[in-house]
């Protein structure tokens, strides 16, 4: 028993140290949205570095209104976490969500990572019920090769998920076209092998806008 009390307890230590972490990136954008708060109803990028470090978004993404949420690093624990500051003042009519990619490193289960979305989907949908939310697909980087199989074991889950509750969720599947014989495709990524350059995101442009373009008037 106290065993698992310990576990537990360290558990939520890492957690929160992770999200102390971040707060100093979040209190940027809460004094950028000071200065000037973004306009209800846009279309909320939120999740990880895959969308902090997409520096073309605004090009990629022209002709929405978008606001660009991302913070690298974060878990779908940490989107949780900050949610109420990041996501619900904004009111989005639609949220693209990229979150999971940092929880297989870490060594959190497929299961784990889709309760959490789910916790995330529901929380959405009690406090924002008018919003719609969009998992994009775990990416598949050749840095992390080895997590291929539970990358997929976790978009999987996920994206049954979503297809059971189409009213307010949909999947965006970027990772079965960035593979290349079965393997991540290389010359979709940095020099770093884990985040994407331009010819990744011109992977993911299409694949969101075709999404947009059906949900948004």
């Amino acid at each position: 028993m106290k065993t698992n009390f310990l576990i537990f307890f360290l558990l939520i230590s890492n957690n929160l140290c992770g999200q102390k972490a971040f707060e100093t990136e979040i209190r940027a954008f809460e004094k950028q949205d000071s200065l000037q708060m973004p306009a209800k109803g846009q279309i909320l990028l939120y999740g990880s570095s895959s969308f902090r470090l997409w520096d073309n978004w605004k090009a990629d993404l022209a002709g929405y209104q978008v606001i660009n949420r991302g913070f690298g690093g974060s878990q779908m624990t940490d989107a949780l976490y900050f949610m109420d500051r990041m996501v619900i003042p904004y009111q989005p009519k639609i949220i693209l969500f990229y979150e999971g990619d940092n929880d297989l490193a870490v060594g959190k289960t497929p299961q784990e990572i889709c309760d959490n979305f789910i916790l995330f989907a529901q929380k959405i949908q009690a406090q924002l019920p008018q919003t719609k939310l969009y998992f994009v697909a775990i990416k598949p980087s050749p840095s992390r090769v080895k997590l291929l199989d539970k990358q997929k074991e976790t978009n999987l889950l996920i994206k049954n998920y979503c297809s059971k509750n189409k009213s307010y969720l949909d999947f965006i599947d970027v990772f079965s076209p960035m593979l290349k014989k079965g393997k991540p495709n290389k010359e979709f990524f940095k020099a770093d092998s884990l985040h994407m350059n331009q010819k990744g995101y011109d992977i993911w442009k299409p694949k969101i806008r075709k999404v947009l373009k059906k949900k948004v008037l």
